[in-house]
């Protein structure tokens, strides 16, 4: 599997069950959310706008995969909700293996991207580090409708936390070329 059929794969509705471990005194937690991805073309303005954030070529990107949740952790109140969005550029010489731009979240120009590597074993690996923060993620499909997502984010200072999560897919969307496609056949 190369990484545009990776990232195709993910697209739509997914239940997400998740636990997190911190190295510290906290005791671990479990959470659940709702987690809609769609991917987005190159041209989308939402890959442009990151694009000429890091000053990269917009032509240069596979795509763009934005990200919703909507869940809650046990023992909280408040919901966590959000989006965001990154975008893979993939490397010439290495087709699986490229950079992984992201919005910073803290308003502050982005200075170095992350990278990811879509490794033989099919799973997907983003890795996001700076000064104060390492963060890394792994994705891996235990079928077309199930899905494991590992977390390590290490912190200047000591402070680790790690998640495990389950996903399965609850709907599929479909990108707009292919539900184009299908209605003139």
């Amino acid at each position: 599997m190369d990484i545009k059929e990776f990232l195709d794969q993910s697209a739509g509705k997914w239940f997400s069950q998740r636990t997190n471990h911190y190295i510290s005194s906290v005791p671990a937690q479990s959470g659940k959310s709702d987690i809609i991805i769609e991917i987005l073309a190159s041209d989308a303005p939402e890959v442009v706008q990151l694009c000429q954030q890091y000053n990269i070529a917009p032509a240069s990107a596979l795509c763009g995969v934005k990200t919703n949740w909507d869940g809650i952790m046990a023992g909280e109140a408040k919901k966590q909700v959000g989006s965001t969005i990154f975008v893979p550029v993939p490397n010439l010489d290495k087709p699986n293996q490229g950079q992984i731009l992201r919005p910073i979240s803290n308003g502050q120009k982005p200075t170095v991207p992350g990278h990811y590597i879509m490794a033989k074993d099919d799973s997907f690996t983003m890795i996001t580090e700076d000064k104060t923060i390492y963060t890394e993620e792994r994705l891996w499909y235990a079928s077309p409708n199930l899905r494991f997502r590992t977390n390590i984010i290490k912190r200047l200072g000591g402070f680790t936390q790690t998640s495990f999560c389950s996903e399965i897919r609850m709907g599929m969307t479909k990108p707009q070329q292919k539900a184009e496609n299908a209605a003139t056949v």
